[in-house]
């Protein structure tokens, strides 16, 4: 059998001029820039004004950044805190610990504040973001590669993940080779973005559709993915914390796609003015255009 074997990184960052640079946030960033850039030319093309949306986008990162580190400092609060902790490192994000889900709930937030600041339609601008919003997450998930942090259980397939033997959790120090829970993620992230923009075209998914696609494919993913992983967490009933999220939101989004496929069909065209000069699309007043 051919062995994939995934390898320990060799080095998690570098220094410069003093400063450690971490691999980690480097991945982050890198996703943000991604999914800001995409994002921005789909905004444009919906007639968008980009100068709007790149102030818009800045708030929502930073918001997203805040709510992130919150939620993971919030579900995982005896890291930082109690006998033996450090409380200061709650603020160090450098070495990871981000939660997507308070990225997600404090970013879009932000967004919906913004909205109405910039008199947009918050459901497309929702939209506008779903695609990027996975790539970026996929990005970032190399992130825990170079942390060697949040991988699954032992496993003995071709592509395991080897663990230098000071980040394997207590219980599990005999075993090399775990699910590489990181990539997994990565791929389902991928795909998922891929799977938006045909779907957004081929069903017409607008007026907040597409973004509860988003919620739904992320959190189906994510279940399983969780329940492979043994990084300690909480467990409520046996279950990690996260695993009750992906389920709330998953049946969250499905309530709120069904109600949307109802009450809100189609999707609007150029809901934030006029497309943009050179975008290929004849100008026309803002509509909805019923689904396929």
């Amino acid at each position: 059998m051919i062995s994939l074997e995934i390898p320990a990184p060799p080095i998690s960052g570098f220094s410069l001029g003093g400063l450690v640079i971490h691999f980690y946030a480097i991945c982050v960033l890198a996703g943000i820039v991604v999914a800001a850039w995409l994002s921005r030319k789909r905004f444009a093309a919906r007639g968008g004004d980009t100068d709007r949306f790149d102030s818009a986008v800045f708030i929502i990162v930073i918001a997203g950044i805040i709510g992130a580190r919150l939620y993971h400092v919030i579900t995982d609060y005896q890291l930082y805190f109690g006998p033996g902790r450090n409380p200061w490192q709650a603020l160090n994000i450098r070495n990871g610990g981000l939660g997507i889900w308070g990225g997600v709930m404090v970013g879009a937030l932000a967004a919906w504040l913004v909205c109405r600041r910039y008199r947009l339609d918050f459901p497309a601008f929702a939209d506008t973001l779903a695609p990027g919003l996975l790539f970026a997450q996929a990005i970032g998930r190399l992130g825990n590669w170079f942390n060697q942090e949040l991988f699954g259980r032992p496993t003995d397939l071709p592509w395991g993940l080897y663990v230098d033997p000071q980040y394997r959790p207590v219980g599990y120090e005999s075993y090399d080779t775990f699910q590489p829970t990181f990539a997994y993620e990565m791929v389902w992230n991928t795909i998922g973005g891929f799977v938006l923009l045909w779907a957004e075209s081929r069903f017409k998914l607008g007026r907040g559709k597409l973004f509860s696609c988003y919620v739904l494919w992320y959190t189906f993913g994510r279940f399983f993915i969780e329940a492979v992983r043994i990084d300690p967490v909480n467990h409520v009933g046996g279950w990690r914390v996260n695993s009750y999220v992906s389920v709330i939101c998953f049946v969250g989004a499905l309530v709120l796609l069904i109600w949307q496929l109802r009450k809100r069909p189609g999707v609007m065209l150029w809901p934030f003015g006029f497309p943009a000069a050179g975008a290929g699309l004849a100008p026309a007043r803002p509509r909805a255009e019923k689904s396929l």
